[in-house]
């Protein structure tokens, strides 16, 4: 694969706490807008990994690993706002496989404490736990090789950036052309209100069956949260358990037929399409194989049929199941063993109407989590106006990439 079409890495140091949007966007927006700056490219399309050390899960012993949901999924609400606002800004597409001046980002959470140290005979491997989230060194050992990889510099970014290349070394010949230092924002550490200790998160616990469903045309950063939030729900299990079942995610894809009257109906991408693309975005958070990319750009093992698709990943301890749905309720309704549903803003009163219809059947009804918005609000700085609020909503809205898709066809009337 020629350089340029590999992935490019952003490595961005522990998060602002707390992490609200305002925060985040102060500690990261200036290293996020350096590398899209980078990436944009006239004569193709680029692919990102925005790789976020935090110590996310929690847990003694590895099988036994827990995560607070709702302060895991708005970290990655707040990094994919500022990276769709800043493609407003810059210009750049944010689609999978968007072409030239798109930039393809994704969001990985990396469970990592900067305190933590590596002895000098450590050495890194992909070892999983009971979640979808990894550690720092089965990061360096299944992704690579990168474009470039650009680290922030400050201390803490130095830090992060000098054990990352430690855990990484030998999985790539880098040359210095390919490590580019980006400034960094303010990280701010506010102090709760009258030194009052805030109260710990609540821990959420994985299950065995997630569902979830929508649209995904043109597959941007608002369904790239919507399917990270999802998966950080699943319980993984152990691949060598003698009776191993599959944690399985289900994700219902609105079919062709539902979508004939969507505005620039024409310009939707069919149900294959948009079922293969989020197998692929699937395949970059949750395949993990030493030989980095060259096992990782799709899964190992799939089965397609019509308005079916099968994906495993992690040695078949994860299903990743796509459905083609015909009315609002797909598979939440006709698969009795699910756990938890996963809705947005958009959809929230589709989740009690789920709920309603499988209480009608006599079946338990789901745990309803809900993924927080990609709003602009809190990230655009005071010059930038309502200009930019507007090209923020476009380039998060499929509409808005079909209108753009049409107006680049000529002899299109809008």
């Amino acid at each position: 694969m020629p350089r340029d079409e590999l992935p490019s890495l952003l490595l961005l140091p522990f998060p602002p706490d707390p992490s609200s949007r305002s925060l985040l966007n102060t500690a990261y927006r200036p290293s996020i807008t350096a590398a899209l700056s980078r990436l944009k490219r006239p004569n193709g399309a680029s692919k990102l990994t925005v790789a976020v050390e935090c110590p996310i899960l929690h847990g003694q012993f590895l099988r036994s690993k827990t995560l607070s949901w709702t302060e895991a999924q708005a970290l990655v609400a707040g990094i994919y706002t500022i990276i769709s606002v800043v493609s407003a800004q810059l210009g750049i597409g944010t689609e999978i496989d968007g072409g030239p001046n798109s930039v393809d980002a994704t969001v990985v959470l990396i469970d990592h404490n900067r305190n933590k140290r590596f002895t000098e005979d450590f050495r890194p491997a992909i070892e999983t736990n009971n979640t979808t989230v990894i550690d720092l060194a089965t990061f360096a050992s299944a992704y690579h090789p990168w474009n470039y990889i650009f680290h922030v510099r400050s201390e803490v970014g130095l830090q992060f950036y000098q054990t990352y290349l430690k855990l990484a070394e030998g999985r790539q010949t880098l040359l210095q052309e390919q490590l580019i230092p980006v400034e960094g924002g303010i990280t701010m550490n506010v102090a709760p209100q009258g030194n009052i200790p805030r109260p710990t998160p609540a821990r959420t616990p994985g299950v065995p069956v997630v569902c979830l469903g929508g649209t995904f045309d043109y597959l941007h950063p608002g369904h790239k949260l919507l399917l990270t939030a999802a998966a950080l729900l699943l319980k993984v299990p152990r691949k060598d358990d003698a009776n191993m079942q599959p944690c399985t995610y289900i994700i219902g894809i609105t079919g062709d037929e539902l979508l004939k009257n969507k505005k620039y109906a024409e310009f939707v991408q069919s149900w294959e399409t948009r079922a293969r693309n989020v197998i692929l975005f699937l395949s970059r958070i949750l395949e993990l194989s030493e030989r980095g990319w060259k096992d990782t750009q799709q899964p190992r093992r799939v089965e397609e049929r019509d308005g079916d698709v099968k994906a495993w990943f992690r040695d078949g301890t994860i299903l990743v199941h796509c459905v083609r749905i015909q009315d609002p309720f797909g598979p939440t309704i006709t698969v009795e063993n699910v756990d938890a549903l996963v809705v947005s803003g958009e959809t929230r009163s589709g989740g009690q109407a789920v709920n309603d219809k499988r209480a009608e059947q006599g079946w338990k009804t789901l745990e309803v989590f809900e993924v927080d918005v990609l709003d602009a609000e809190d990230v655009l700085e005071e010059k930038e106006g309502t200009k930019t609020e507007e090209n923020f909503s476009a380039k998060i809205s499929s509409s808005a990439i079909r209108q753009q898709r049409a107006l680049a066809r000529p002899g299109t009337k809008i």
